[in-house]
């Protein structure tokens, strides 16, 4: 017998209403194995996924968070594997159903005396990085921009050492696509902010081929409701298809002049210490897996509760994955308004969904279910877990900025790149990225702190995974605990103390912007 199989067999039970149970340990339980309190299995179940608490008669409820997750597909035996085969998925909430406001959370005390280092920047943000960004109007233009990025890596940086890097803000728009469709206000408004971003300074410039669609003048606009970008010099714009430009040398010297005269004043910027209400930090899952919502999504909501009460700006995101528990947010919004564009966001993304002949189902992955996420119900609730206990006081269209601080919900797809790239579009200059079953995802925009769900892929992914949830499934740890760790993390992290894993290496995903209007 291996050590772990020698250990004491351990279930988490969330809720005292919850008749399900996960298995803790690592390579699951066989047939016969007795828990302390009784419980014999009777036949093996792997690590994560369900063991029934009791017997489950056919076509009754699966509970687990307090939340039916399930219903039984024939009759259920106590210390059975509830696995997605005897599992049939619940209804969505009805939207039109929903309480309001009914539960609004007490603010909680203030954290005072929190700081950070950090970049100001002129329009009142601040930065955790002091990046150079080049904005694509187009993404014809990509391969030159990548091109000049690496000779601006190699020949430029060097002489200003106090830029952390520079970034092609790459895409996937710009032509071939109805520029004036109403749902092209998400691209638009998506690439306008993205320029936008703290971590870039307010130094913005734009390079475009001159015959797309979407023509630097209409990206610099953006939509009703972004506030236009003023550049600091007409030659920010650069046009490769410019007369004045004879050859591809031409082009990529004109776009060097332009970027050496940004890192010149990027340069000049240091590092202060400003209070924690300056940050605003994205909060993500990818790979979950069973124990995402027991051990690091609820220490992701401790988190967040703490920076809340810094005074910051916490974003959570993904719709699907927040979509079968909106019942559980809507009360928490801070008023009528706020409720209603969250059912407005779940609603839109319901009728987006269908129009593709899909439902919020299509969510859960082969991952999802080999960690013991028997469905997106399920999934959904341990998701959730990421906002904490704060009132929700916004919610935002995807790629728009938030007009206050707190908790927020920045509605995105749950797609790791796609929501990413959206959370950098609303202004995120940290992220907190959870997982279960391991993913080596990271941004070159803003810094990715990864959370593991379980030790073990903490362990096999020691340079990987920046901090592990783990320790709470054992007992060893509490959801506070590994919180407050967090919190302290993502201070050194902003401040430039401590460089994530995906940052050493280099490990930074393409920015996946969300266009759900026709391309032509």
């Amino acid at each position: 017998m291996t050590k772990q199989n020698e250990e004491k067999p351990l279930y988490i039970k969330v809720h005292n209403s919850d008749n399900v149970a996960i298995v803790v340990n690592e390579g699951g339980l066989s047939a016969g194995t007795v828990f302390s309190d009784g419980l014999t299995l009777i036949e093996h179940v792997p690590q994560g996924h369900k063991v029934a608490l009791v017997d489950i008669p056919n076509g009754k409820e699966f509970v687990r968070y307090g939340e039916i997750v399930g219903y039984a597909i024939g009759d259920v035996k106590q210390g059975s594997w509830v696995h997605e085969g005897v599992t049939s998925m619940p209804k969505a909430p009805e939207l039109h159903e929903l309480p309001i406001a009914t539960k609004v959370p007490a603010p909680l005390p203030p954290l005072e005396g929190y700081t950070f280092e950090g970049y100001r920047n002129e329009d009142g943000s601040v930065g955790t990085r002091n990046l150079l960004g080049i904005t694509m109007s187009v993404n014809c233009v990509s391969g030159v921009v990548e091109y000049v990025t690496k000779i601006i890596e190699r020949d430029l940086l060097p002489k200003y050492p106090n830029v952390d890097g520079v970034v092609p803000l790459t895409h996937l728009y710009g032509c071939g696509v109805a520029i004036d469709a109403p749902a092209a206000v998400v691209p638009i408004r998506s690439i306008h902010n993205l320029a936008k971003n703290p971590n870039f300074g307010g130094e913005v410039m734009v390079v475009g081929l001159g015959c797309e669609k979407l023509q630097p003048e209409r990206l610099l606009k953006g939509t009703p409701d972004t506030i236009p970008i003023k550049l600091l010099e007409e030659d920010d714009v650069v046009i490769l298809q410019d007369e004045n430009h004879r050859g591809f040398k031409s082009m990529v010297d004109h776009i060097l002049r332009v970027a050496e005269r940004h890192l010149e004043r990027l340069n000049k910027r240091k590092r202060e210490t400003v209070p924690v209400s300056e940050l605003v930090v994205g909060m993500q899952c990818g790979g979950s897996d069973a124990f995402s919502g027991v051990t690091s999504n609820p220490s992701v909501g401790f988190a967040s509760d703490l920076l809340v009460r810094c005074g910051a700006t916490v974003m959570f995101s993904e719709v699907t994955e927040v979509r079968d528990g909106i019942h559980l947010l809507t009360p928490r919004a801070a008023n009528q308004e706020v409720g209603q564009a969250l059912i407005r966001e779940m609603k839109w993304y319901d009728d987006y969904l269908g129009s593709g002949k899909v439902d919020r189902s299509a969510n859960t992955t082969p991952g999802n279910k080999k960690g013991g996420l028997n469905n997106i119900v399920e999934k959904a609730m341990g998701s959730i877990a990421k906002s904490g206990t704060s009132a929700i006081v916004e919610v935002l269209s995807p790629g728009q900025r938030p007009t206050k601080r707190g908790l927020i919900f920045a509605a995105t797809p749950a797609s790791d790149f796609v929501c990413g790239t959206q959370q950098v579009a609303s202004g995120i200059t940290v992220q907190v990225f959870t997982s279960g079953r391991g993913t080596p995802y990271g941004l070159a925009m803003v810094p990715v702190i990864k959370m593991a769900s379980r030790n073990t892929i903490a362990d096999r992914w020691f340079d990987l995974m920046d901090i592990s949830a783990g320790d709470i499934a054992l007992g060893k740890k509490t959801i506070d605990d590994v919180g407050w760790e967090l919190f302290h993390m993502i201070l050194d992290v902003a401040s430039g103390k401590k460089i994530p894993w995906s940052d050493h290496w280099g490990l930074h995903n393409p920015l996946s912007v969300f266009n759900p209007a026709p391309i032509t």
